[in-house]
């Protein structure tokens, strides 16, 4: 049986021939890189339990690199994240009550304000940027998107960039550090409370990450990560409300700190939510999935299946979708002043021809297409 599989990194497609065997549910393929020419290998979960044999154009014998979906293993928990994380959601709760019992209305609007600010920092920085260098930005654009960044606190971009790009390598397979075929907690949050997969270690080692690690604006957020992310994250929000409208420091901080739990959590949904419940318009055989409650909390991050298709696109949403993408907008506005630039899309030509090939024959609201029947 011939089926049509993707690089998922690159979107280059191959012919495969598949052949069934007892043997972890896995599909190898491999493709080149476009801006080097070096091969790329990856691989990706189909839903039947195959491996394959590569066929390319060159018929060039490529080694290959398997991964275990999500072989048996052994968690060892990280007791300091376990406590770390567990005071920022009480924290988070206690902030959520003090909104409601007796927190001035400048501070929660205050609040929801840096969340949307640090969102930005994750989707159109880290992700959009950084990750998958869709766009490019003036060093202006760049300053700004590392100090939204630091707002969000999610380690720095050097280490979200390194986590995402193996992601996208391998994903939901063990060389994944946020591997969603061992379910919703450990996508979500259970990842980052034990240590990593020894295939997290070992691919995070082969990723090329030049272009990150001589970044002068994320070499300077890495190197005074502590001073810096903590001011940005914890210090000047507590400060602000307390000294500019005489808000109690308890109630500054709680109510922070359920801003940055928020933040955590919606990220964390793109992980967990995204690759578990939705349609897949794109390519039915892959976890990732659409899923518009994601993409209404991330600003535009919960179209996942169309993302992992096609990552090198700046909007990483459907034809036309983008009433739930803040993110893209924000991108375009800066385009417009010259800040951002070399926006890099999908064509709808090809975005179609893929959907017929390797879709669901779902709509943009999960719903049968007609076209597809």
């Amino acid at each position: 049986m011939d089926q049509y599989l993707r690089n998922v990194n690159y979107g280059i497609y191959f012919t495969v021939k598949s052949k069934k065997y007892i043997e972890p549910p896995v599909c190898e393929y491999s493709g080149y890189n476009l801006n080097s020419n070096i091969p790329i290998h990856a691989v990706a979960c189909s839903l039947e339990k195959m491996r394959t044999e590569i066929i390319t154009e060159t018929k060039e014998e490529i080694p290959k690199t398997l991964v275990s979906q999500s072989a048996p293993r052994k968690y060892e928990l990280v007791y300091r994240n376990l406590i770390t994380f567990g005071y920022w959601h009480v924290a988070a709760i206690y902030g959520l009550y003090l909104c409601f019992a007796e927190a001035k209305w400048k501070t929660i609007v205050f609040d929801l304000v840096l969340f949307m600010v640090a969102e930005v920092g994750i989707t159109a920085g880290a992700h959009r940027l950084w990750a998958h260098k869709t766009y490019k930005a003036r060093l202006p654009l760049e300053i700004l998107l590392m100090c939204m960044n630091s707002i969000a606190f999610q380690n720095t971009v050097i280490d979200w960039v390194r986590d995402h790009r193996l992601h996208h390598k391998y994903s939901d397979t063990d060389a994944d550090p946020h591997n969603a075929s061992r379910g919703f907690f450990y996508s979500h949050v259970g990842w980052l409370l034990v240590k990593k997969h020894p295939e997290v270690k070992k691919r995070g080692k082969t990723l090329e990450m030049f272009d990150i690690y001589n970044n002068p604006v994320l070499k300077f957020q890495k190197k005074f990560a502590v001073p810096f992310i903590g001011m940005m994250c914890f210090g000047l929000p507590t400060l602000i409300p307390v000294f500019f409208w005489a808000e109690s420091w308890s109630n500054a901080w709680h109510i922070n700190m359920l801003r940055y739990v928020t933040n955590l959590n919606v990220t964390f949904m793109v992980n967990s939510v995204a690759h578990i419940w939705g349609n897949k318009p794109y390519d039915r055989l892959i976890l990732p999935a659409q899923n518009q409650m994601v993409s209404l909390a991330t600003f535009g991050e919960g179209f996942h299946n169309f993302h992992h298709v096609f990552p090198w696109d700046y909007r990483t949403a459907e034809l036309g979708n983008n009433n739930l993408n803040f993110t893209t907008k924000f991108i375009d506005f800066f385009a417009a002043i010259g800040w951002a630039y070399d926006l890099k899309s999908v064509s709808p030509e090809l975005i179609q021809q893929r959907a017929k090939r390797t879709g669901d024959g779902t709509n943009l609201l999960g719903l049968k297409d007609v076209a597809f029947k």
